[in-house]
């Protein structure tokens, strides 16, 4: 899996970089499904999280959540990915 953390207008420290590949194992369970995984970071009024995930099969996802904290963005957008990802898996198993 190829995975991408980009930050627009701002400057992404390591700790949020670390805190980010923390919350990302959540999802490792599906590494071998995800040929890419790109996460945008934007600082405007308050913080967006975007991700967009691409599968073997071409499907695409995209997800995206907005917060004031970066932190609480960053959880936000990740739960949403996490429900995302899963309910494709289980699409899939059903095609089987």
């Amino acid at each position: 899996m190829n995975f991408e953390i980009k930050a627009v207008k701002f400057t992404l420290h390591d700790d949020a970089r670390e805190y980010i590949n923390k919350k990302i194992e959540r999802i490792r369970n599906a590494e071998n499904m995800i040929v890419d995984m790109i996460i945008s970071l934007k600082k405007e009024k308050d913080f967006n999280a975007d991700a967009n995930v691409n599968f073997r099969w071409g499907v695409s996802i995209h997800v995206s959540e907005s917060d004031f904290e970066l932190t609480k963005a960053i959880d936000k957008m990740i739960d949403k990915l996490e429900a995302k990802i899963t309910k494709e898996k289980e699409k899939v198993k059903e095609k089987r």
